[in-house]
């Protein structure tokens, strides 16, 4: 099977994604891209995530021709394909509908530094403008959103869209974003959250670059 084991990690992860309460039902794609082969593992269009098995995952070129599957690719496979083009560091792409950041979106309040934890996503999640789902209009608005060293971009009156080295960064991403998304919510609701300086932002983005990396201490 091609891809093998990008369309298993599509299938893990859309259970997580709907576990972690990040999407419901159908709602929501994923995708992950194998640079070397020129091609993408993409979630199906409409098939329940605990219904997904590996083989209903579709396999695309990076010009969207299908390769492998008998499913149809998302209805989001555009702006998959566009993030692909749109930046070279990029290896998995999540889109969710959770209903904090979800929230922002439809007010088009852009995320701001109230947590460092934004800083996985660079120094703010800004807000694509509205266009339909599916269409080119989108694709255009969240690459034009998303700049060099952005991860995040809240989609205007629909989700969340994250982008990674590979899927397991951009699913991390998609989370801790939520998880910043309620807090700052929450925080509105009581009083105006205090944003983190410029500077600041700089020092913990930069301390990411090394977040999660074990150094050899014992000399091993």
């Amino acid at each position: 099977m091609v891809l093998e084991e990008e369309r298993q990690a599509i299938v893990d992860f859309g259970i997580l994604m709907v576990r972690a309460g990040l999407t419901t039902g159908t709602g929501g794609n994923l995708s992950c891209c194998d640079r070397v082969r020129g091609l993408m593992a993409i979630s199906p269009s409409g098939v329940p995530y605990d219904a997904l098995k590996p083989r209903d995952v579709v396999v695309a070129d990076l010009d969207g021709y299908i390769v492998d599957g008998d499913l149809k690719p998302s209805s989001e496979i555009g702006f998959h394909l566009a993030l692909y083009h749109h930046r070279a560091d990029i290896g998995g792409v999540v889109h969710t509908h959770s209903v904090y950041a979800t929230t922002l979106a439809c007010l088009h309040l852009e995320l701001p530094p109230i947590h460092y934890l934004v800083g996985f996503a660079g120094y703010k999640v800004p807000v694509a403008p509205y266009a339909t789902f599916g269409t080119d209009a989108l694709a255009q608005n969240i690459c034009q959103t998303m700049g060099a060293d952005d991860n995040a971009v809240l989609l205007a009156n629909h989700g969340l869209v994250t982008v990674g080295a590979d899927l397991t960064h951009a699913f991390n991403i998609a989370e801790e974003i939520e998880f910043v998304a309620r807090i700052f919510c929450q925080a509105k609701a009581i009083g105006e959250p205090v944003v983190l300086e410029d500077d600041e932002m700089k020092r913990v983005i930069q301390k990411f670059k090394t977040y999660g990396k074990q150094d050899d201490v014992c000399g091993r």
